[in-house]
């Protein structure tokens, strides 16, 4: 079960503070566990068997069974909350099945870039998922134009519809699209965002296609729900409240930068999607942290001395791995060179990795709050509860600071500016 760990608070935010404030918070809490009125055009996500029960599971299960039998390649073609989550848990997990691989587009209209994804594509049977909530955005729209040309170049027409999938919402142009050219069309749920999609087709297709267990990673979410939103419960116990507590009380005392940090190199992909979770949903209205994240110990040696000593202006979360998988684990040799280094002798990398953790955590909470968010394992159900309880955490903070938790006005203002641009207007 994920655990917050408030050890290593600051004097400035502590863990009395953080139980005052959550008491004062029950009311908002049961608006939020219950799903308020005037967001219910974006909740769909709240209760995640809406659009992951098991019945929907299975037949994204069928689709990657399909596909995996058909290809060994699937290209997701998306930006932003259209890919972040399932990039997520395959930098997490990595991709258990070698012969079956996800490679990303539509994220990106840098030429070189395009050209090296096209060129990873050689030599494979390839399916792509074109996922866009509105068939609006440049980047994706762009990218499967030119991987739909590239199949044309590469495979008989036959085979074009039968290794096309599309993810839109209903009634859409992209969904037009499907019925005329007979591609596959999922559904992008019009009641859920982009950045919380987590758990639905949007992502689980890709990853079943991956090999990735979709119905455990389900389960956690499912798991950490009915944690989150058990109405009897004291909203003093919640551990989302909390997390988002520490976050407000941290923004009322001055900051504005919250640093999510791991050791974990494999745990960046969660600190992506995390920053666009919380920077569209919290970033309005001249208020809100700035998400960032750190991966150490590499960043220790870049962006430690600034943590350490550098304008008062963080706060730091840290994702912390309680158990050792087999592959964590490496043992040290001994050497007849002196190296200087003979303390290691013997010593296994997690337990060296793991006093880093411990030593750097302890010296950066003497001027910043640092609660740890621990995971007893790095598996899909545990990634399944660490997703939901972002954004349920998302969802509470985004309220206290008072700002819409679903919208993003200024990504649609730069939207517009790119198309009068290139549109010639």
């Amino acid at each position: 079960m994920l655990r917050l760990n408030e050890a290593s608070l600051w004097a400035r935010v502590t863990s009395d503070d953080v139980t005052r404030a959550s008491r004062a918070s029950g009311e908002l809490l049961a608006q939020v566990q219950k799903g308020e009125v005037c967001y219910r055009g974006s909740l769909g996500w709240l209760h995640v068997d809406e659009w992951a029960s098991v019945e929907q599971l299975v037949r994204i299960a069928e689709l990657a069974s399909r596909l995996r039998a058909e290809t060994d390649t699937f290209v997701l073609i998306g930006v932003g909350g259209s890919n972040n989550a399932a990039r997520a848990v395959l930098r997490a997990l990595g991709q258990p099945d070698p012969t079956h691989q996800v490679v990303w587009a539509g994220n990106t209209l840098s030429p070189r870039a395009l050209n090296e994804m096209l060129a990873s594509l050689e030599g494979h049977e390839a399916a792509i998922d074109c996922v866009a909530k509105n068939f609006e955005t440049l980047e994706p729209g762009s990218s499967f134009r030119l991987l739909r040309q590239w199949m044309s170049a590469h495979m008989d027409a036959s085979q074009i519809a039968r290794h096309i999938v599309c993810c839109g919402t209903p009634k859409s142009q992209l969904e037009k699209l499907c019925t005329d050219e007979g591609y596959a069309f999922t559904t992008f749920p019009p009641n859920v965002g982009g950045r919380f999609t987590a758990f639905t087709p949007v992502h689980l297709l890709a990853l079943a296609y991956a090999g990735i267990d979709i119905h455990a990673l389900v389960q956690g979410a499912r798991d950490e729900e009915r944690r989150l939103r058990q109405a009897s419960a004291r909203p003093e116990d919640n551990a989302a409240l909390r997390y988002a507590q520490i976050r407000h009380l941290a923004w009322e005392e001055g900051m504005r930068v919250e640093l999510l940090s791991s050791f974990e190199p494999c745990l960046s992909g969660v600190s992506l999607w995390w920053q666009q979770l919380f920077g569209e949903s919290e970033g309005k209205g001249d208020r809100g942290l700035l998400p960032a994240s750190a991966q150490y110990s590499e960043d220790l040696h870049s962006l430690g001395q600034y943590v350490q000593e550098g304008t008062p202006l963080l706060m730091e979360t840290f994702l912390d791995v309680l158990e050792a998988r087999e592959s964590d684990r490496l043992v040290l040799g001994g050497t007849d060179v002196a190296d200087g280094f003979d303390y290691l002798d013997g010593m296994d990398f997690w337990d060296i990795n793991k006093a880093s953790f411990h030593a750097t955590r302890a010296a950066h909470a003497r001027r910043l709050p640092c609660p740890t968010i621990e995971l007893e394992r790095l598996d899909e159900h545990t990634l399944g509860e660490l997703l939901y309880f972002f954004m349920f955490s998302c969802y509470l903070s985004a309220r206290l600071l008072e700002v819409n938790p679903f919208n993003q006005p200024g990504v649609e203002a730069y939207k517009q500016l790119m198309f009068r641009t290139l549109r010639g207007a």
